[in-house]
């Protein structure tokens, strides 16, 4: 009679075993979610500071085209951003738009050597507005849309011509 147990103990502990795991195997499920979902975000954010450099080395691509402000028009642009053969964003940058003019300060005394033609009195200080919208192509799915300033050093007649 003493290997019998009594009627109360009976299963009590493979219920509280079994709560146990189910309670374990949630905060499991939780925590890799909440994994998952940080790789997400942490993804998103690459992808967007990549669509933001295309924009950029786009935008200087543009800019150091010497006669971007002589004639201004809107350009679309593939950028390869890793250097793996394949075009991985599409930049779209629409035509520079020249925001101001104001008249180029009188030439320093070194200036005046280099005569009317070469000295900045004649010249203006332009400066462009470029809009540039980015949208992934290799799957990434990321867009971003970029404003930038550049400053111009343009003849009268250039002025005239793009400014007026």
């Amino acid at each position: 009679m003493s290997g019998e147990l009594p009627r109360t103990e009976r299963g009590a502990a493979l219920v509280v075993g079994l709560i146990m795991l189910v309670l374990i195997t949630l905060m499991l499920i939780a925590a890799l979610n909440l994994s998952t979902t940080n790789f997400r975000a942490v993804s998103n954010m690459q992808f967007r500071d990549e669509a933001i450099a295309a924009a950029n080395k786009a935008i200087e691509q543009v800019v150091s085209n010497n006669d971007f402000s002589a004639a201004p028009v809107a350009e679309e642009i593939l950028v390869d951003i890793d250097d793996d053969g394949t075009e991985d964003y599409d930049v779209e940058i629409a035509p520079p738009v020249c925001v101001s003019a104001t008249q180029a300060n009188q030439p320093v005394y070194s200036d005046e050597s280099l005569g009317p033609v070469m000295s900045v009195s004649s010249n203006w200080n332009t400066v462009w507005e470029l809009d540039a919208n980015v949208t992934g192509t290799g799957g990434s799915g990321a867009t971003a849309r970029v404003h930038a300033g550049v400053r111009a050093l343009l003849s009268q007649t250039e002025k005239t011509a793009v400014c007026d």
